[in-house]
């Protein structure tokens, strides 16, 4: 039986009130009859989750309804809540409550791609295909996207630069293999098999963003990408080997011990810290009894 509804205040913050319908009802619709958004930015859905939402639906049932459109095939197509969906199905479910809605090709994708990232559950790189399809679709600037779904304008540009790198790198940041800020690092060279040897490097040796940062630098410098590794390799072996020689002085001394490396090679400075006169006393004794005993 249909009966009135009220948005829920994720809904409203979906739709602006001025293209509601004043009337719009809260109807069962049959599942087999609803198709997926042809639109929609999400290409992976975690199954873990799927499967927890799917849990959640069969204990509690649907709390939001999806909102739909009614297509050519005289069906339904999802304009949000395509995730809700799925899980009903996987609950076994026949039916679903849903609000029928009048949608146009061009606001569909802009609907869609708002829903989940207010739900932050595209991959950085569905993110950017999805700006890029905004522009592209719907011949807005990067300004306007911005304005559209909240973000800033140099984020969007900053997603948008990630489309650059080849296919598999972009595999690897959707499937949180490597990070945004690494693939934004990848981009300070413009040789994509030098970024590919990175981004293996990246994994390999587990790298953070400032050290993948480091080695972009030098080899957009004109140093060879496997010189530049060999160099980080051995750079890690040494920071291994500083933090565990720091650790040692930590537990003699029983102090903060910071060992800083020049850099060259060729020295560097050990800092110990003390926190009162009667400490920098304590910390002193210990440092002459080492000598005595060397």
């Amino acid at each position: 039986m249909s009966k009135k509804m009220a948005l829920g205040r994720g809904l409203s913050a979906l739709v602006p009130e001025d293209e509601r319908g004043t009337n719009e009802e809260l109807r069962e619709i049959d599942i087999d009859l609803i198709e997926p958004n042809k639109e929609q930015p999400r290409t992976r859905f975690d199954e873990e989750r799927l499967g927890e939402l799917t849990q959640s639906i069969k204990e509690n049932g649907i709390i939001q309804p999806i909102i739909l459109r009614r297509n050519k095939n005289n069906k339904y197509e999802i304009v949000a809540g395509e995730r809700r969906w799925r899980a009903a199905q996987k609950a076994g479910f026949k039916k679903i409550p849903a609000v029928i809605r009048e949608v146009s090709d061009e606001k569909l994708l802009e609907l869609a791609l708002i829903e989940n990232i207010q739900r932050h559950e595209l991959n950085s790189m569905e993110e950017a295909r999805a700006y890029q399809k905004l522009i592209k679709t719907l011949g807005l600037t990067q300004e306007m996207v911005a304005n559209r779904v909240g973000k800033d304008r140099v984020l969007i540009a900053n997603y948008l630069r990630m489309l650059r790198l080849p296919e598999d790198i972009q595999k690897l940041v959707e499937e949180e293999k490597i990070t945004v800020g690494h693939a934004r690092a990848l981009l300070g060279v413009d040789d994509q098999a030098a970024q590919r040897r990175v981004a293996r490097s990246i994994m390999e040796m587990s790298l953070s963003v400032r050290e993948t940062e480091r080695t972009i630098k030098r080899v957009a410098a004109g140093e060879s990408v496997e010189k530049t590794i060999s160099k980080e390799r051995k750079s890690k072996a040494l920071d291994a080997n500083v933090r565990a020689a720091e650790e040692k002085l930590r537990r003699r001394f029983g102090t903060k011990v910071k060992i800083a490396p020049d850099g060259r090679g060729t020295g560097g400075k050990i800092e110990f810290e003390y926190y009162s006169e009667a400490d920098l006393d304590r910390i002193f004794q210990l440092l002459m009894l080492t000598e005595k005993a060397s």
